[in-house]
């Protein structure tokens, strides 16, 4: 009989299969291949592509990172007490970014509604089972005019008025004994009188819960603790764009009296306004380790890339006659390197609608986005090297326009 000590030995010595199959230890029938992978998506006839346009939902935001398809992976295999898990999870968060509490939800506007039922409720469980009916509650949000741009639904799902104002005086005469919350959509702080910091000033002043709407805004990093460090008494991150978590998942941060209560309106607990929006165990766990992953990456070193990316499409259409590329960063959401493509049409033969469509037509696929003056393009959502099949599919649609 050979011992394993020689077997070793003589492995050592042969390719890998043929010495196998020459020494007799494997017979060809012994080896059989691995199945291969099914592709989903062709088998559905559903078309994939390169994604040079950002996080949209209507695109399946972001894809996410291994560690966290692992952590999501992992979750399928045991059963855990749902609350135990969202209990440790966001005790770990909070830690981890600097508030007093945070917890998972199904998406941001899940963690808009459940935040503002939260907000309604306190701990009344009565108040719980009662939402939307805010009989004998307060029952107006105010919101700037220039902030509505119809996330405000997940809001209004709790039965509350919206009271719209433009300036600093109409928002303080607007404050009253029905005055629930103060509501900020994040994204457009720059567009609306009353900025951040402003606002949250006036909300102390009377106060009043505050709650800002931050789902595309990482990067940068900071803002992660940035609104709660302000004074936001809630805050929310989409969990499937910029941090590369499950698209489906989301973020509720802020003070821990707002946090437990928005809890009473989340699945498990069935006759509530957020019944529907049930957050699984594998959501839940990949949120963590999705905040853990982002916190550690280099994130320098990723806005370099960025940065190459979209000097790569840039450099492979310069020196187009007509051409006109602007390089920009977005001031909040979406704060990452990004071109904006336009042209003289009476040099290039094509509207940006065309080259959009073109571009989608293509093999890969490739998505863009923009209005009629220009074709927008981010490089974030790409694989490394996806730029460079956008420039050359880019520069050959033109040139040959």
């Amino acid at each position: 009989m050979i011992t394993r000590r020689e077997l070793m030995k003589k492995l050592a010595g042969m390719p890998l299969v043929g010495g196998l199959f020459g020494a007799g230890i494997f017979t060809p029938g012994m080896v059989t291949a691995s199945p291969a992978r099914r592709d989903y998506f062709k088998e559905l006839g559903v078309r994939t592509f390169i994604n040079a346009a950002g996080t949209y939902t209507f695109m399946t935001g972001s894809l996410m990172r291994p560690e966290v398809i692992d952590a999501y992976n992992y979750a399928t295999t045991d059963y855990v007490i749902l609350d135990d898990l969202q209990d440790k999870v966001g005790e770990r968060i909070a830690k981890l970014l600097h508030c007093e509490a945070a917890t998972i939800t199904s998406g941001a506007a899940s963690a808009i509604t459940l935040g503002t039922a939260g907000i309604l409720s306190g701990m009344d469980e009565e108040k719980v089972i009662q939402i939307p009916d805010l009989t004998g509650m307060k029952s107006e949000v105010i919101i700037q005019k220039s902030h509505r741009i119809g996330y405000d639904h997940a809001i209004r799902n709790c039965g509350v008025k919206i009271v719209e104002v433009e300036t600093r005086k109409e928002l303080e005469d607007a404050i009253n004994e029905k005055t629930a919350m103060m509501w900020f959509f994040n994204g457009n702080n720059f567009v609306g009188e009353v900025q951040d910091e402003e606002f949250v000033e006036i909300a102390r002043k009377h106060g009043i819960p505050t709650f800002n709407d931050c789902a595309a805004d990482v990067p940068p990093v900071d803002n992660l603790w940035k609104y709660t460090d302000m004074g936001f008494d809630l805050v929310t991150f989409s969990g499937g764009k910029g941090l590369r978590g499950p698209q489906s998942g989301g973020l509720l941060i802020g003070k821990k009296k707002y946090i437990d209560a928005a809890r009473l309106h989340a699945a498990p607990r069935g006759n509530t306004v957020g019944r529907g929006m049930k957050v699984n165990k594998e959501e839940i766990l990949g949120m963590l380790v999705t905040i853990e992953s982002y916190l550690a990456r280099d994130h320098d070193k990723d806005w370099a890339l960025w940065e190459m990316q979209i000097k790569t499409i840039i450099d492979a259409v310069i020196d187009i006659p007509g051409i006109k590329p602007e390089r920009h960063v977005p001031e909040v959401a979406n704060h990452v390197p990004s071109l904006r493509l336009s042209w003289d049409q009476d040099k290039i033969k094509m509207s940006p609608d065309e080259l959009r469509q073109k571009l989608r037509d293509g093999h890969p696929s490739i998505e863009t986005v923009g209005g009629k003056e220009n074709v927008g393009i981010t490089t974030w959502m790409m694989d490394p090297g996806q730029e460079r099949i956008v420039a050359s599919r880019i520069r050959e649609i033109l040139k040959n326009a």
